[in-house]
């Protein structure tokens, strides 16, 4: 399980998806028929094909979980933050879907894939020296927080620093490792980090800082950090957030492009939405895609989070969407 896993926390942690690539043509452009016209209350039934695409969150239902750097703050000399902004001001969603396929699909190592994408993006050029010493970069248990961390490694070393990549674990572990200065750097998410700081600081029932707007929940983020002795690096445009998928197939098919056309054309019986038990009932997901889109579905199919399960029922028709990770590599080019 991921270390950041929004479903299970509730309505904290999910994010705005707009403007997620979809890798995706005019309806048949790829030879298949145009869309067609569902009769209301009809639905769209699955459609099976291997290539995935994520619907635009069009009325952003998510929330901001741009990824960016968290600092201890008395690691965040200038140089630090500037080589770490680095890294944010190059990736972007459609980037960081490609990393995570080196990884996940090509089988390189988290290591070799930072590497290449450093070089392919000139992270190093320019990075400005600062006073040396050693820097421990932390990351989450999953391949996505590795990655990131071994690029914070990469310009750090540019900037003359001793680095090393450590997993920790979830956030759990490494966020209280990061305050007492155990490590130094962690790849955070915003909207995700800044509820976990909210009830840390605020109380568990405090009310939501994060928000859809990544620029306010950044600056609440960067409030709540100064409490903890925490600084933030500037965000990416790269997010992971929730997002719902179907097949390439299926959007040829039914013309859907984001969530607002998926609610409008296939709202229905034989729609079938796919997803970790909790999407029922978390407000990201079932409910949300329920009061923020007016989508209708005929049934639930209880899979996994964004894993094999739900992947294979929408490659093999047995889902028509699904809750997938808007990075996951399953939305890169075949």
């Amino acid at each position: 399980m991921r270390a950041r896993t929004r479903l299970a926390i509730g309505a904290v942690g999910a994010l705005a998806a707009a403007g997620l690539l979809t890798g995706c043509g005019d309806a048949g452009s790829s030879g298949t028929e145009a869309p067609q016209q569902q009769a209301s209350g009809e639905g769209c039934a699955p459609v099976a094909g291997e290539q995935l695409i994520a619907l635009e969150d069009d009325k952003k239902l998510q929330n901001a979980d741009n990824i960016l750097p968290a600092i201890n703050t008395k690691a965040a000399a200038p140089q630090v933050v500037a080589a770490l902004d680095k890294v944010s001001a190059a990736l972007d969603t459609e980037k960081l879907i490609q990393l995570n396929k080196a990884v996940d699909v090509d089988r390189k190592s988290s290591k070799v894939a930072a590497e290449e994408f450093a070089a392919g993006n000139g992270l190093t050029a320019g990075v400005d020296k600062g006073p040396g010493g050693k820097i421990v970069v932390g990351a989450g248990n999953f391949a996505e927080s590795q990655t990131i961390g071994e690029l914070y490694r990469i310009v750090l070393t540019a900037a003359g620093y001793d680095v090393t990549v450590q997993t920790i674990g979830n956030r759990e572990l490494y966020e209280p490792a990061l305050e007492k200065g155990e490590i130094q750097v962690v790849p955070e998410y915003a909207a995700t980090m800044a509820e976990f700081l909210n009830a840390k600081v605020n109380g568990k029932d405090a009310a939501p800082v994060s928000s859809p707007d990544v620029a306010a929940t950044t600056q609440a983020l960067t409030g709540l950090g100064e409490k903890a002795g925490l600084t933030f690096g500037a965000a990416s445009t790269a997010q992971n957030q929730n997002a719902f998928a179907v097949t390439q197939a299926f959007a040829d098919k039914y013309g859907v492009r984001t969530l607002s056309e998926l609610a409008e054309k296939c709202s229905g019986t034989a729609t079938v939405l796919g997803g970790p038990p909790e999407c029922q009932e978390r407000p990201f997901c079932k409910p949300g895609l329920e009061k923020t889109y007016g989508l209708s579905v005929g049934s639930f199919s209880s899979l996994d989070q964004g894993g094999p399960l739900t992947k294979t029922g929408l490659r093999t028709a047995t889902i028509s969407v699904g809750l997938i990770f808007s990075s996951d590599s399953a939305y890169a080019a075949g």
